[in-house]
């Protein structure tokens, strides 16, 4: 069985120690091994960063530029065999893949503008033979500690932008999927990246540890859960870094009486059920404004939902995959036990679906819960599984005050034909991203992405503008050349 090592100055290290399985997850079994790094291979990796640092931040612009035009043309060429790796270890269907790879590849497009986004500002005259600037410069060794569900495109918000503003960078992906991210990386490389600008190091929470408290990291970025991005945001703190650490969600979607169900359920069988819905923008919960629109929905959405098929990547017939492992398996399925013995009503039952020739695999099948409240567990908790709640409640004004209630507030959505409505609900709801008769509202790789309440800690978004910012620091210099001959005095008093 081969073992997953890490990239280290250019090259792929073993580091065998401590190793992990590495499952896939339609068929239960293991398919290979992760090393998981000790301390001295993370420091190793830091310390090659570091080396790289100022020949990398010196290089010019366009320069690093040219890398990353050169890194998307590769990851194209070799998208298929990205989108294999991902469905062996996540379980994710080949279209799904592609689409994952494709919003990846976009960030690196928004890096491959970098000239642009690291202009500084610049006034001549401010005072007499007096000029002024601005510059945003690099801030050293910086790093990423990214999750199990989005193995190439959440890597790809961080440092494709990150090194083409001059950092170096040390990446910690999730060890449960690691072999499309390294490989990735092995691309950049190939594209003409220098020797230590990206290291991979795969590991456990000794690794991430290590990145928190090393003097030598300067910021550290993380995507994952709340209780996670809690820790990772605090203790990165606590040292001295920068941090932006993006966390779970609860998004819900309001369907108003007004509202086109026939185009609301097609957007939610996708929003809710697409990538096994272990997605932080996964649409979890309906609130279906009057019962005449949950009557109506909760039909549509059972009949819309019999055809919907869960099984292998490899077969691109199927509308979503398994599920991460045997004990996220489980947990999803559990939500789903707490929901009925609260009394709610389980339309349609995704628990222990069959899927022929994978009986061994973790799936969960779509499944559909009515007369949710918000006192049940299954409400409260993010569930990230195939799993569609639906709250009814009497009026627009009690469903945003159920969604801005909530301790999350990444995604929401209305669907609605009602401008007047739309606008309200988009000035006045208390979350980050927003989404009018759009379910999964995700930013465009050249805007920026990230949740309000719990679901961010920090006050910089992820890529796009707010990225740029994250990975620089500006620096304002203000020069004066008098002309010859000229004494002037002293002045005491606070320049003008």
């Amino acid at each position: 069985m081969t073992t997953v090592g890490h990239l280290i100055n250019g090259k792929i290290i073993e580091d065998a120690a401590r190793v992990q399985d590495v499952y896939n997850p339609a068929t239960g079994g293991s398919t290979t091994r992760v090393a998981l790094a000790s301390k001295e291979t993370v420091e190793e990796a830091i310390a090659s960063a570091q080396t790289a640092f100022p020949a990398w931040r010196n290089t010019p612009a366009i320069k690093r530029a040219r890398i990353m035009f050169r890194f998307k043309e590769l990851l194209e060429a070799n998208a298929d065999k990205i989108c294999e790796l991902i469905g062996q270890e996540h379980g994710k269907i080949s279209h799904d893949a592609a689409g994952e790879l494709q919003r990846g590849i976009e960030n690196v497009e928004y890096a491959c503008g970098v000239p642009e986004l690291l202009k500084g500002e610049y006034s001549k005259n401010v005072g007499p033979n007096i000029d002024s600037w601005s510059e945003f410069q690099p801030l050293g060794v910086v790093a990423g500690i990214t999750p199990f569900n989005f193995p190439a495109m959440v890597p790809m918000w961080m440092f494709p932008l990150a090194i083409a503003c001059g950092n170096t960078f040390v990446l910690k992906p999730s060890e449960r999927d690691p072999s499309s991210t390294l490989y990735i990386a092995q691309l950049l490389h190939e594209a003409g990246l220098p020797e230590g600008v990206l290291n991979v190091v795969n590991g456990d929470k000794e690794a991430v540890d290590i990145l928190l408290t090393d003097e030598r990291i300067k910021a550290v970025s993380f995507v994952g859960s709340t209780p996670i991005a809690e820790y990772i945001y605090a203790t990165a703190n606590a040292n001295g870094k920068r941090c932006q650490a993006l966390g779970g969600a609860k998004n819900h979607a309001i369907v108003m009486p007004d509202a086109d169900i026939d185009n609301a359920v097609n957007q939610l069988l996708g929003a809710a059920f697409g990538s096994s819905g272990e997605r932080c923008m996964a649409l979890s919960v309906a609130v279906a404004v009057g019962d005449a629109a949950a009557d109506e929905l909760v039909a549509k959405m059972s009949e819309a939902m019999k055809p919907l098929k869960v099984g292998a990547y490899s077969d691109s017939s199927n509308d979503f995959g398994p599920v991460i492992t045997r004990a996220h398996q489980q947990k999803v399925n559990g939500y789903i036990d707490s929901a009925e013995n609260d009394g709610a009503n389980v339309v349609v039952d995704g628990r222990n679906p069959a899927v022929s020739g994978y009986e061994d695999g973790f799936f969960v099948g779509a499944t559909l819960i009515d007369q949710v409240t918000p006192t049940m567990q299954s409400y409260q908790e993010e569930i990230f599984g195939p799993v569609l709640q639906v709250v009814r409640v009497e009026t627009m004004e009690q469903a945003m005050q159920l969604i801005n209630d909530h301790e999350y507030g990444n995604g929401t959505c209305i669907f609605t034909r009602d401008g007047e409505a739309a606008r309200y609900f988009s000035d006045h709801i208390q979350v980050g991203m927003v989404g009018i008769n759009v379910p999964l509202p995700v930013p465009v790789a050249y805007h920026s992405f990230g949740g309000w309440k719990r679901s961010l800690f920090g006050d910089l978004h992820a890529y796009g503008p707010d990225g740029v910012r994250f990975y620089t620091k500006r620096k304002t210099i203000t020069q004066r050349w008098p002309s010859s001959g000229v004494r002037e005095g002293v002045s005491f008093a606070f320049p003008s």
